[in-house]
């Protein structure tokens, strides 16, 4: 079983930053490999970044690639999702996950989610 629990979420003007924390409990944080997804209000949840095991490998959606950066801290047990160069398309409620997907990109492949934390970009 993992908690995930997120933070960093907030009110910011296009152009800014925001830095997004997932802190998990458990000894397998590192089992798992680790992902964000947003959601936006009327649209459908949207893969954003996943991170593998080892942290090696990240993957990212094409609308944030060069802005986003997904890391992971292993022995905090903890996920970040570094938002740069932010705009107001990015709005949305973020998402942190875990699980052992086949499709990155599929909701439904992963088996833990938090409760997610609202970021709120401003033109």
């Amino acid at each position: 079983q993992v908690q995930l629990v997120e933070s960093g979420g907030g009110l910011v003007q296009a152009g800014g930053s925001l830095r997004l924390s997932c802190a998990a409990s458990g000894r397998t944080f590192r089992n798992y490999v680790m992902g964000w997804f947003r959601q936006a209000p009327g649209k459908e949840r949207e893969f954003v970044a996943a991170i593998s095991r080892s942290g090696d490998n990240t993957y990212y959606t094409d609308s944030v690639k060069g802005r986003f950066t997904i890391s992971r801290d292993i022995a905090k047990n903890t996920v970040y999702l570094q938002m740069n160069s932010l705009k107001p398309e990015d709005t949305a409620v973020y998402y942190c996950n875990a699980g052992d997907p086949v499709k990155l990109k599929s909701p439904y492949e992963y088996d833990y989610w938090g409760q997610g934390t609202q970021v709120t970009v401003s033109s």
